[in-house]
């Protein structure tokens, strides 16, 4: 699995980061966590404000910052 961090670098971004982590740690799983800071790259995903959340290239959040416990549900939703 490979989740995405989509942002400029900005604190909401490394938030975000953050919780993605726990939330692994919480489902005991192990994911590759990029940062993506290109806009052109972010543009690509079609979303307008960040921090965004990807999982295995599908956009699951953006515009907040997710909790761990939110990232949890997401990941289940979205994986295998």
């Amino acid at each position: 699995m490979e989740i995405k961090i989509l942002g400029s670098g900005c604190k909401n971004c490394v938030n975000l980061a953050k919780n993605a982590e726990e939330a692994l740690k919480i489902l005991g799983m192990e994911a590759t966590i990029t940062k993506v800071t290109d806009m052109q790259a972010i543009a690509a995903y079609g979303i307008m404000r960040t921090p965004g959340l990807v999982i295995d290239e599908k956009v699951v959040s953006y515009g907040k910052v997710a909790k761990p416990e939110e990232i949890v549900a997401l990941i289940k939703n979205n994986v295998g």
